[in-house]
């Protein structure tokens, strides 16, 4: 059964997933990879913060917070539509100028991601940071590597490292308790496997 399709509200953390239409590849070259969170630096930053990510072969999953209402109208000063039609409608044109990239560049028609795209409200802290390790571990959970941690399009190594990022790198470290801390309560989940409770499938 697919999410329910209601607008994004505002000042709200949501883990945003989707996949290919009929499972197919939406990043199909490495490139494709950079060229969507260029898109998605575009479209998004205005709209919301963003906490962690994942991008694989078929589908992705985010972590964001949505702006506030007043940071939103800053942002669109002459758009008089609501600011919950705002984000969605960012969205919108995120995936509908990548699908028309990735058309072109590959001779293909016709839509590339599935409609409409998941969302759940995250409310829960313990869930906000149980969240965080699984989109990590995403590809590890997927077989598409042996170790989550040198997989090169998530935010792991963004948290790990100290060069500048749009992420939201302080707050997520300091709900961890500090990067030491949040590399060790990685590993010892990848230990234990406790990313079965959040088993989240299409």
């Amino acid at each position: 059964m697919k999410s329910n399709t209601e607008l994004l509200k505002t000042d709200t953390f949501y883990h945003i997933y989707n996949r290919g239409i009929n499972g197919e590849n939406i990043f199909k070259e490495d490139r494709n990879y950079g060229f969507f969170l260029e898109k998605y630096s575009k479209y998004i930053s205005p709209v919301a913060h963003t906490y962690a990510y994942c991008l694989l072969k078929n589908h992705f999953h985010l972590l964001i917070r949505t702006r506030s209402e007043e940071e939103i109208k800053t942002a669109f000063p002459l758009k008089e539509t609501e600011p919950e039609k705002i984000i969605s409608l960012q969205f919108g044109h995120l995936f509908n100028s990548y699908a028309q990239a990735v058309n072109k560049s590959f001779e293909r028609t016709g839509g590339l991601f599935e409609t409409p795209f998941r969302r759940i409200a995250v409310t829960n802290d313990a869930y906000l940071t149980q969240l965080i390790y699984y989109i990590h571990f995403n590809p590890q959970k997927h077989g598409f590597v042996d170790d989550f941690k040198s997989y090169p399009y998530s935010s792991y190594n963004t948290y790990i490292g100290n060069k500048e990022t749009k992420l939201e790198r302080e707050a997520v470290l300091e709900w961890f308790g500090d990067q030491t801390m949040f590399i060790n309560q990685h590993k010892e989940l990848a230990n234990n496997l406790r990313v079965n409770k959040l088993n989240i499938e299409f």
